[in-house]
């Protein structure tokens, strides 16, 4: 077993090709032709892509079929990637803001269209009526990362874990000047997302990690998804693996507690693929809400862009795909469907230089195989 051990590091370390362990399998009801094409297509797209762990979920007919995990949780330990191993959401966390405030705007505690300093006082008014609606679709000028300066607003906190309180959070960037005017371009924003969180935890008076608690983790019986404290212990939390300069080597363990609502979240594969399957059905959005979210938004000169509120949606009938994408240190992530067809894949990687893309083409690939 040392030897074995010995081998698989020294082969990683190498980065000419990667050794994948015993596939960690715990829900599967698929024939075993086309489990085995879909190990084949991830077990290649890895080697390919020089990936450290992946975690793929399958749903069909709208219900999870398959979940499966591949390579390691942590290489240095040889440590398999299973299917309860945790690893970040990155940007997909923006699609759980997104279905909390579509419920409190279906049960008429938040207007979609109203301007957010109503509930968000704290957020300084910059000259321009900022909605959730704008927030949703990425139109409402508020900065990014390295679209626009990031002004901090410096203050001392009582509290060791301050941005736990999405509302301080906004601390973090909320005298940053406007990127646009509000409703005139599709400018892609997670501190909007922060923005968005501290809207629903006022609209309901509620923490925003309640909400998400009560409101989807609850009915669709998510037990692992929770925020990605990094003073909490949470078994199984994946090590993040980058490529540098061809070499793979371990990432940086940065604090994402201060954009829980566009970037926070931590599950397991299991959860992922079981929120995916949520949004198939109305466990979580009705079908009036979701034709008012998976509809791609127009900027105010008509210009049609690909975001809906809180998802990118493209298509029609059978091939409507609704999608989000997450990319951050420790973590690649994918969520796609395709609502009219019952069905979807979800990919969790903790290699910051994963596509996971071209993992959910391969899946799909495997799938529609005879």
């Amino acid at each position: 077993m040392s030897r074995f051990t010995s081998t698989l590091l020294m082969v990683f370390a190498s980065c000419v090709s990667l050794v994948i362990p015993a596939i960690a399998e715990e829900i599967i009801s698929v024939s075993d032709s086309v489990a085995n094409r879909i190990d084949r297509s991830v077990h290649a797209q890895m080697e390919q892509q020089k990936l450290v762990g992946v975690c793929v979920g399958v749903i069909r007919n709208g219900r999870v079929v398959l979940t499966r995990g591949y390579g390691f949780e942590d290489r240095e330990t040889s440590i398999p990637m299973t299917t309860d191993s945790m690893i970040r959401w990155a940007s997909i966390s923006k699609t759980l803001t997104a279905v909390v405030v579509g419920q409190l705007a279906a049960e008429g505690k938040l207007n979609l269209n109203e301007d957010v300093r109503r509930l968000v006082p704290e957020f300084p008014d910059h000259g321009a009526v900022i909605t959730a609606r704008d927030l949703l679709c990425h139109q409402g000028g508020i900065v990014h990362y390295s679209n626009g300066p990031v002004v901090r607003t410096p203050r001392q906190y009582d509290t060791a874990h301050p941005f736990m309180d999405v509302v301080l959070a906004l601390d973090t960037f909320k005298d940053s000047p406007l990127v646009n005017r509000p409703r005139e371009k599709y400018s892609y924003s997670t501190h909007a997302y922060i923005l968005l969180s501290a809207v629903a935890q006022r609209a309901e008076s509620k923490p925003f990690a309640d909400l998400v608690r009560q409101r989807i983790c609850r009915p669709l019986k998510l037990t692992s998804l929770r925020p990605d404290y990094q003073w909490e212990n949470i078994p199984h939390r994946a090590v993040g693996y980058r490529l540098n300069g061809g070499r793979i080597e371990r990432s940086s363990d940065t604090d994402v507690s201060w954009k829980l609502g566009g970037g926070g979240y931590i599950s397991n594969i299991n959860d992922l693929a079981g929120f995916a399957a949520g949004l198939i059905d109305e466990s979580v959005l009705s079908n009036r809400s979701k034709s008012v979210m998976w509809k791609p938004q127009e900027t105010s000169d008509g210009k049609l862009t690909s975001a809906g509120l809180g998802f990118f949606v493209d298509g029609k009938g059978t091939q409507l795909r609704v999608a989000h994408n997450g990319s951050q240190e420790k973590a690649k992530t994918r969520l796609v469907i395709y609502p009219n067809r019952r069905d979807g894949v979800v990919v969790m990687s903790n290699s910051e230089n994963a596509d996971p893309g071209r993992i959910t083409t391969a899946i799909y690939q495997a799938l529609s195989q005879p």
